[in-house]
């Protein structure tokens, strides 16, 4: 299906589309990085599985026609996975899997280690007293005052000691040395996942720097990056009136489960993460028996099995943790809340729905093609064609995860001088449409044939085809659920399409976040232009 913007899995540069649903035709078919597809070999017979006695879960295809390589390493973990008061401990941990591990990053780790573990025991204390102080009646005695002077000045000391034995950037550096690209990840609800392509003959660097890192990260820079990233939080979701009203869009969505928390977490959440916190909850959920790594290019899979059990093997099991997800209660009720700004109006609107697996599945992924994929689309055709109510709209079938129910949404930005309410009303319209109106076959057909093409196009790389095997074998637990995507939606007909919008796309069932242009806004500017108070 076509990508959409999913506002809650964040990247190291930013926001990170969904990924295709629906890839079972180029699946079937063993697409290859060129046009040759007709001569490939079933996927199903070219994808080769592996395990490991430590639970890591290895996929391999072979592609030679370049000397190159793309890995993809997903974790089952996510933002749905965290406790609450530690929000944005997941998307914390990617951070700080970049900062290297005990011979990666450091001039001199047994140097370094006691610095690091001082750094964290003041690190902590200071920030509880503070706290505690924060909180207390008649304010702080002057010896409570002179006690956190100590310990800042101590703490400002050992954070100057330990940037000495600090080697910036070294992983990127050693993967650019050695021509990899792509070097990346992102966090999401659902899923941690770790991405790079290098030349093949480098598989024994990529597997040597991994596995340090699986095995044994260090937790440097803790409290500099924890700025970063609240300063991230600042950029992306409370000072971009988008994500501030996706933010509160998602949060009024959801009353009970993890998926109406933002990834980035809550500001008060990231900036009382502590190092002891976040070793914790790596020990917890990034084992190997929570991972898969798939690997698409230029190998011999013998040869990568052995690499990777001399390598990964040695890699204990995380323990065994069962999470008990709520089950969001049935809405009834519409939901409306308002997002003040500074900026231009815009509208977003979810309707609950089934996660991964539901047999309604794929008739969303049918419907959010028929809403929005492309210009012929019918939102883009009436409301910015034809009525020029939008300057843009767009759908996405799984906000903001896709394991469990979820929400499909429609966000637009009206064209001025139309209001909110004028595109909220053209969309109830196009959505009624759907539950009055058989799709005719001739667009279902043109519709699945276009989610057939743009999933052509995302599997003709390495990267994509890659990133597609590591995605289901963490989501569904089974890398296979792909192959049969293409029959499910195949099988989509316009009574499928008519009975989903009309049990989903109901007022009780929606909520609607509206970005309005803060009050005063406007008469501030004149006044302060005509030099009024």
């Amino acid at each position: 299906m076509k990508t959409s913007l999913n506002q809650q899995s964040i990247n190291r540069h930013g926001h990170q589309g969904a990924v295709f649903v629906v890839v079972g035709m180029a699946v079937l078919w063993g697409l290859t990085p060129v046009n040759a597809i007709a001569a490939s070999p079933n996927l199903a017979d070219r994808v080769i599985e592996h395990r490991l006695a430590n639970g890591l879960t290895v996929l391999m295809v072979e592609r030679h026609q370049t000397p190159v390589v793309s890995i993809n390493i997903t974790f089952a973990v996510g933002g749905i996975h965290e406790q609450v008061g530690q929000t944005g401990i997941a998307h914390f941990y990617e951070h700080m899997a970049f900062k290297g591990t005990r011979t990666i990053g450091t001039k001199d780790y047994a140097k370094e280690k006691p610095i690091l573990d001082e750094l964290a025991r003041v690190g902590t204390d200071l920030e509880q007293r503070q706290r505690d102080l924060a909180a207390k009646v008649g304010g702080a005695t002057a010896e409570e005052q002179a006690a956190i002077a100590q310990l800042k000045k101590r703490f400002d000391e050992l954070q100057a000691e330990a940037a000495r034995y600090v080697v910036g950037n070294e992983l990127a550096l050693l993967y650019q040395r050695h021509g990899g690209v792509g070097f990346n990840a992102s966090t999401g609800k659902d899923l941690t996942r770790y991405t790079i392509s290098l030349p093949s003959n480098r598989l024994p660097l990529w597997a040597a720097i991994e596995s340090d890192r699986m095995a044994n990260p260090v937790l440097r820079e803790f409290y500099k990056e924890r700025g970063v990233v609240m300063e991230e939080r600042r950029l992306r979701n409370e000072d971009s009136p988008t994500g501030l009203l996706f933010e509160t869009f998602t949060s009024a969505a959801f009353r009970a489960h993890g998926y109406g928390i933002p990834t980035i977490g809550w500001g008060s959440d990231i900036m009382s993460l502590t190092p002891a916190e976040t070793e914790a909850f790596f020990k917890t959920y990034y084992g190997p028996n929570r991972a898969t790594i798939a690997l698409v290019g230029d190998i011999h899979p013998k040869a990568v099995i052995e690499l990777i059990e001399k390598t990964f093997g040695k890699i204990p099991a995380a323990p065994p943790v069962t999470v008990k997800m709520p089950v969001e209660p049935e809405q009834r009720g519409e939901r409306r809340v308002e997002v003040e700004f500074d900026a231009e109006p815009s509208i977003v609107i979810g309707f609950h729905k089934p996660g991964l697996g539901h047999p309604d599945e794929p008739v969303f992924d049918v419907i959010d093609a028929i809403l929005s994929d492309g210009l012929t689309s019918r939102l883009h055709r009436k409301l910015v064609q034809e009525r020029r109510l939008a300057a843009a709209v767009h759908t996405d079938a799984n906000h903001p995860g896709m394991r469990d129910p979820n929400l499909f949404i429609i966000s637009a930005t009206p064209l001025a001088p139309h209001t909110t309410a004028e595109v909220e009303a053209a969309i109830y319209e196009e959505l009624e449409r759907l539950k009055r109106e058989p799709v005719s076959p001739k667009e279902l057909e043109r519709v699945i044939n276009n989610l057939d093409a743009d999933l052509v196009r995302a599997l003709r790389s390495n990267s994509g085809l890659a990133s597609q095997l590591a995605m289901y074998q963490a989501i569904a637990g089974d890398w296979r659920y792909i192959l049969t995507s293409r029959d499910r939606v195949a099988a989509v007909t316009a009574a499928d399409i008519q009975r989903v919008a009309d049990r989903y796309f109901t007022k009780s069932n929606r909520t609607v976040g509206i970005l309005v242009k803060k009050a005063g806004t406007r008469m501030a500017a004149v006044r302060s232009e005509e030099g009024l108070p």
